[in-house]
């Protein structure tokens, strides 16, 4: 049976290969500067005149224009498409921009390390990935090197310390792959107290709350506004409850900003995300 086997071993094993060689040979398409630097990020974040497409010819981003500044927070908003991960991306430099410039504290991002510059953003997504392990060795997947006082501390801030306790094991809990045995609000606490143990200076937000009940989401939102002080923050979400303690809230529309300001000017100025918030107002009703 073994012999009969082998055969069929060997194509899937040298198939597998293949494809992992492939990746290893891949050459990034983003790279370092011949002279970049290694900049510790404050958090001003610049577009001037961002136009940014995944095909040159087809622009998802246009004549962007959006100055932040150290400590704010910006919520992203618009409809599916129009270039809110976009932003994103570009922020962390996965991608260079077609023409104009972002900067980050008056620096072309070009011309910023790359890894140094990974290695100073924090990212929470919709859909967080937690390793068959323990719950420290998951938040330390950030940062091996930390101690345990400062695992600690970062899970105090993301409001998942005292979840953390109850467990059997405490930290040293084992939670199997993807965290099976967390709720979700849990495995998105988890995910946030790894993104801020290594005290992030940009921290990304992207559907981090978008399927967590009330009660997560409301202790996320507090983990939230305990890290605004410390660093500059990008959220998008769909749900706009989150957003309201934005210092500025970002409506994307028709691949361009479209509207720019609090939560409660937006709402005052009766335009695109006034009618977002009534449809989900009308929509959560109709769910009661």
């Amino acid at each position: 049976d073994r012999l009969l086997n082998l055969p069929r071993n060997l194509a899937e094993m040298f198939n597998s290969l293949e494809r992992i060689f492939d990746i290893w040979e891949e050459e990034p398409s983003i790279k370092n500067a011949d002279k970049a630097i290694k900049h510790d990020i404050e958090g001003n974040i610049k577009f001037d005149n961002v136009t940014f497409g995944y095909q040159s010819y087809d622009p998802v981003l246009k004549n962007i224009n959006l100055d932040v500044k150290k400590g704010e927070m910006i919520g992203l908003v618009g409809a599916s498409g129009v270039g809110k991960s976009t932003i994103i991306n570009l922020i962390m430099h996965l991608y260079d921009v077609n023409s104009g410039t972002l900067s980050i504290d008056g620096i072309d991002i070009k011309d910023i390390d790359i890894e140094y510059l990974h290695s100073q953003i924090g990212v929470v997504l919709q859909e967080t990935f937690l390793f068959s392990g323990t719950i420290i060795d998951n938040i330390r997947y950030a940062k091996p090197d930390a101690t345990y006082e400062e695992v600690i501390a970062a899970a105090k801030t993301a409001n998942a310390h005292d979840f953390i306790c109850r467990t059997p094991n405490g930290y040293e809990t084992y939670i199997g792959q993807m965290g099976y045995t967390l709720s979700g609000g849990e495995r998105q606490r988890l995910a946030i107290a790894r993104a801020v143990l290594t005290k992030p200076k940009l921290l990304i937000l992207d559907e981090a709350t978008s399927n967590l009940d009330t009660e997560s989401e409301y202790l996320i939102q507090k983990a939230i506004e305990r890290l605004r002080s410390d660093c500059t923050t990008f959220a998008i979400a769909h749900r706009l409850s989150t957003l309201k303690n934005a210092d500025r809230i970002v409506v994307i529309d028709n691949h361009s900003i479209a509207e720019i300001g609090t939560h409660e000017e937006l709402v005052d100025k009766h335009g695109i995300y006034y009618n977002l918030v009534t449809a989900q107002l009308q929509l959560s009703k109709l769910t009661e």
